[in-house]
């Protein structure tokens, strides 16, 4: 048994040794470098570009504009609305203008420095709340990007029968990913005269079409490897490097490498959306919830990227993982000319978690309850149903997290002033919301008697490289893990979708189950399993050869209603309740988290190291949410003042995994990516309520913020 094991993982030793050739480390001969020239107004019309002074330093070979695009200058995962190159106006300050081609790193960038441009500013629309009513449009159809709701039971007579009610309002800023290797790639003509692109990405076969739109030829005609991947978190699914280097290839025939700046990295690429949320709650005296109205509005930028899924997956997680039966949501995600706002680990659930969760504590307060009572009282279970009517028919383990960290919350005791203990529940639809969502993979035989599986998985740290490996494993009855992996390469596999939305495990996983029946079935009928070595089978094929054998699931979902959202967007949940300590200083504002007890239904583990590994990371990052993360435009321009989480921040983390299996998922796996974030900051601020008596509605409840909180908070109290 592979399954439940913590097997080595496959990249472990390229990595420790220094070895793994990450996008930075990228090379050719004869290889050119790219930058890119940025705008420094964040809403404006380009009314002149002079390259005299640039074109003239040595060492420039090309400055490419949008009228040197051959094909379309528009991409984006979701709609087609942001140019590579901006043509006649920016809409945010960083947009991409000038790609400079120079023969050094340093010319290219000296070069850019050396461009001047003339604006004539538009007005600058900074807050969503402007621009509902602003009568500036950032594009022609108006300043609303999407308005999604989730409307189930009547919330007015919910309230009616509701023997408490709580309204608050709360709001989280702009994060940046953060992740070590910033955007970076190498591009360059093969033998055959295609592109191929090499860089750090979550999508390979994403980039590939987006790249052949750019240059209007056909998908065959480019290639799109992914290097070693210094982290992710969804900030490297959006296009970045990839079509500036493939369009430099395009007119310079030369190899090109393009890596960002940190600098470049916080002031153009994209946050998690900031989420201003007023939520109402009622509940009867027995802790029961009878009604949750919510109002959402977020901030997606100048460009949709992945603006409107946020709206739609915070607006169906909008109660949190609990059962409601009178529910309704609204959730509208406006255009602004601020940063754009993609894809971050959550996809807006992180922030509607710091809301349910804050309310639900209030409620317990007042009505004199437990906060572990009253989530285990609506939690949600087999039978529940969702926000959306969803029935939870198997698989919904939020209890087995509630009943694991119960030993220790039972037994909590305050160490002294300022010392305090908070509750944090989720749940997470794993996999894109209520649309096809397929992966594929294929299995073949090698001369040498291995196993060869093809995959267009990328691995950006997570482990899914060894994950897939152990369920091929299993799935196929291998005693020893005689597999060779070839992956990450558009030539060399199907569509296996993008890394995110906690996807791989469960769905890639499956299409690997898939595969691996096509071929148990192959082997048994020409004798493996009696004894027939690989080898031998192989040879045997004699000329028609051994056939391919492909793996392929899409989980089963439903669309939502377009007016209410019911329906089943998921095919799986994820859940998990976590437990953290805090102690805090009340006379500077520094917390401390000291502890956490974090139990997550991962339906089962495939390899318990990485789940651990996993849920290690969501603390972190957690923290960093909750405590000091901030990106401010105009003023984080790099890790000097964008605090970070380190290793001094850390509590002792006790992960605990409970395992309700998934029928639909890969020896009952589902995803642990993004669950293993989400609780996290919710349960630091229920624990600072504890400790201090006072309640933070804003993240980051950094130290300056919270040490004005404690100060009010003693002046009301005389």
């Amino acid at each position: 048994m592979f399954i439940g094991q913590d097997i080595t993982r496959v990249d472990a030793l390229d990595k420790v040794l220094g070895t793994a050739a990450f996008a930075h480390d990228l090379k050719k001969n004869n290889m050119l470098f790219a930058c890119v020239v940025r705008s420094s107004r964040p809403h404006a019309v380009i009314k002149r570009i002079d390259v005299s002074a640039a074109r003239a330093l040595e060492g420039v070979v090309t400055i490419l504009s949008h009228e040197d695009i051959p094909g379309e200058n528009l991409f984006g995962a979701i709609k087609k609305d942001q140019p590579f190159l901006a043509a006649g106006r920016v809409r945010y300050k960083g947009e991409a203008i000038l790609v400079v081609v120079a023969t050094t790193e340093e010319a290219a960038r000296r070069a850019a420095d050396l461009v001047s441009i003339e604006y004539e500013d538009l007005g600058n629309i900074s807050d969503p709340f402007i621009s509902i009513q602003s009568p500036v449009l950032i594009h022609d159809g108006g300043n609303l990007l999407s308005h999604r709701k989730v409307v189930k039971g009547d919330v007015a007579k919910g309230f009616e029968s509701s023997d408490v009610i709580v309204e608050n309002a709360y709001s989280t800023t702009w994060i940046d990913h953060a992740y070590m290797e910033t955007e970076a790639g190498l591009a360059y003509l093969d033998d055959r005269g295609r592109v191929v692109v090499a860089s750090s990405t979550q999508n390979i076969h994403y980039k590939m079409k987006e790249i052949s739109r750019l240059l209007a030829i056909p998908p065959e005609e480019v290639r799109v490897v992914q290097a070693t991947t210094g982290g992710g978190f969804g900030g490297k699914l959006d296009v970045t490097v990839e079509g500036y280097l493939a369009l430099a290839v395009w007119h310079t025939k030369r190899p090109v490498f393009m890596r960002y700046t940190r600098e470049e990295s916080l002031l153009a690429q994209t946050k998690r959306h900031p989420l201003y949320i007023v939520y109402k709650t009622g509940a009867r005296k027995d802790g029961s919830l009878t009604a949750v109205e919510v109002n959402i509005v977020g901030d997606t930028g100048p460009y949709n990227s992945y603006g409107e899924t946020v709206c739609l997956r915070a607006a169906v997680h909008a109660t949190g993982p609990y059962e409601v039966p009178n529910v309704l949501v609204n959730s509208r995600m406006f255009y602004t000319n601020n940063p754009v706002s993609g894809a971050m680990r959550g996809f807006g659930v992180p922030q509607l978690a710091l809301a349910h969760e804050s309310q639900l504590d209030e409620i317990a307060g007042l009505i004199g309850m437990d906060p572990l009572d009253i989530r285990m009282k609506n939690a949600l279970k087999r039978g529940s149903l969702t926000a959306t009517s969803q029935a939870l028919n198997h698989s919904a383990g939020l209890l087995e997290t509630l009943k694991a960290v119960e030993p220790f919350w039972r037994e909590r005791r305050k160490e002294g002033p300022g010392s305090g203990f908070g509750l944090g529940c989720m749940y997470y639809g794993i996999g894109n919301t209520g649309i096809s969502n397929p992966s594929s993979c294929y299995l073949t035989l090698t001369p040498e008697g291995r196993v060869e599986m093809h995959s267009g998985v990328c691995d950006i740290g997570q482990g899914s490289d060894t994950v897939l490996l152990q369920i091929l494993c299993d799935a196929l009855g291998m005693e020893e893990m005689g597999i060779d992996l070839v992956r990450g390469d558009t030539d060399t596999s199907y569509d296996a979708g993008s890394t995110s939305a906690s996807r791989q495990t469960y769905i890639s996983g499956m299409a690997v189950c898939n595969a691996a029946q096509k071929l148990k079935k192959y082997l048994k009928e020409h004798g493996h399993y009696d004894g027939k070595p690989l080898k031998e089978i192989y040879r045997d094929a004699g000329d028609k050869g051994v056939p391919i054998f492909e793996g392929h699931f899409d989980p089963p979902t439903t669309a939502p209603d377009p007016e209410t959202s019911q329906g089943a967007p998921y095919a799986t949940y994820a859940f998990a309740t976590h437990m953290t300590q805090v102690d805090v200083d009340e006379v500077t504002g520094v917390c401390k988290v000291i502890k956490v007890h974090a139990a997550h239904d991962v339906g089962r583990a495939i390899n318990v190291s990485s789940v651990r590994g996993q849920i290690y990371g969501g603390v972190a990052m957690g923290i960093g949410l909750a405590l000091m993360e901030e990106f401010i435009p105009g003023k984080s321009g790099s890790f000097d003042n964008y605090y970070l989480p380190t290793s001094m921040d850390m509590p002792e983390v006790e992960a605990m995994i409970v395992e309700d299996r998934e029928p639909t998922g890969p020896f009952g796996a589902k995803g642990v990516g993004e669950p293993a974030l989400i609780p996290q900051a919710a349960a630091i601020v229920n624990a600072i309520k504890d400790a201090t008596g006072v309640r933070m509605r804003q993240l980051p409840c950094d130290i300056e913020r919270l040490k004005l909180a404690l100060e009010k908070d003693k002046e009301n109290k005389g």
